[in-house]
């Protein structure tokens, strides 16, 4: 009788309406800010398949506001009715996507490679550089982001050019790799400092080195924090313009180069550069969800913050 009493008092009612309106205004907040984050997403599918007047009009559902067209998948030789036969802008479109792949794949990888053996070493060892110790040299290391892309330009331009390495795809890859080293670095050294460093003790104990140690203990515990590491060198690489249109002309050309040159003097070409984003985009997104996991679990281990 005492509990029924309770379960419908005033009190409880109002306790449950409380938790529902909470509730209801969590979930609303998350799922306007999901539809803010994926509207600049949806922009562009929708773009990549209007013509002229639809795009001047901000004209936003299909088959509503506007009739699809593939006028920018046409562009790029990519539509139904150009995909069976030859065509030079899907030639060259397929060209400057592997140049993206191959250099920016390649880059994340070197810089996750070589900043995970850097973040090991400053979170295990104690170093002394004049006056530099650990701090100061992990401070040196992300200290380096702050320096503006531009400052660069002139003297990679010049080394490059005595180098032969100008148009090439090495060139960009061991360039993109100093660009992240400072960020895989950083996220790394904090992932390692999570790790206690019992279990390399221990490991020791048992008759491993430092290195066999490094390999069988601690680096499977750090693999999530490798992975997000390499998920956001692989973005800022993969989206890298400056150096990629000063350092390249033909051969080497990557995808955003590509979409840039969508800018003419007729204007924009908003349907084809909306087609080549989405296009450059999709892979982002399936490797985003097919890695998920691994990126939670390296946030949940502080490897970021």
């Amino acid at each position: 009788m005492t509990a029924q009493i309770f379960k419908d008092s005033p009190t409880d009612t109002s306790f449950r309406v409380k938790w529902y309106a909470s509730r209801v205004a969590v979930y609303g907040i998350l799922i306007l800010w999901a539809i803010i984050c994926l509207f600049p997403i949806y922009w562009t599918i929708t773009t990549s398949f209007k013509m002229a007047p639809n795009v001047m009009k901000g004209a936003l559902i299909p088959f509503v506001d506007y009739q699809p067209a593939w006028l920018g998948w046409r562009a790029l030789g990519l539509s139904p009715d150009t995909i069976g036969s030859e065509s030079t802008p899907r030639t060259e479109f397929f060209r400057r996507f592997m140049n993206s792949v191959i250099v920016s794949f390649s880059a994340s990888a070197l810089a996750v490679a070589l900043g995970s053996l850097a973040a090991y070493g400053l979170s295990r060892f104690s170093y002394k550089f004049g006056w530099m110790k650990n701090n100061d040299i992990s401070f040196f290391f992300l200290s380096q982001l702050i320096l503006p892309p531009v400052v660069l330009a002139l003297p990679f331009l010049v080394l490059y050019r005595e180098v032969d390495l100008l148009d090439t795809r090495i060139g960009l890859i061991l360039l993109y790799t100093l660009t992240v080293l400072p960020i895989v670095i950083w996220i790394m050294k904090d992932q390692f400092e999570s790790i206690p460093t019992e279990l390399e003790e221990a490991a020791l104990v048992d008759g491993l080195s430092i290195w066999g140690a490094f390999f069988t203990i601690i680096l499977p515990i750090a693999l999530p924090g490798m992975v997000a590491a390499f998920i956001l060198s692989l973005v800022l690489t993969w989206n890298e313009y400056f150096f990629a249109a000063l350092l390249t002309s033909t051969n080497s050309n990557t995808r955003p180069v590509m979409v840039a040159s969508q800018t003419g003097s007729q204007g924009i070409s908003w349907w084809s550069m909306a087609a080549l984003s989405f296009a450059a985009i999709l892979p982002l997104i399936i490797i985003g969800i097919a890695l998920e996991r691994f990126i939670i679990k390296g946030m949940a281990a502080g490897a970021i913050k």
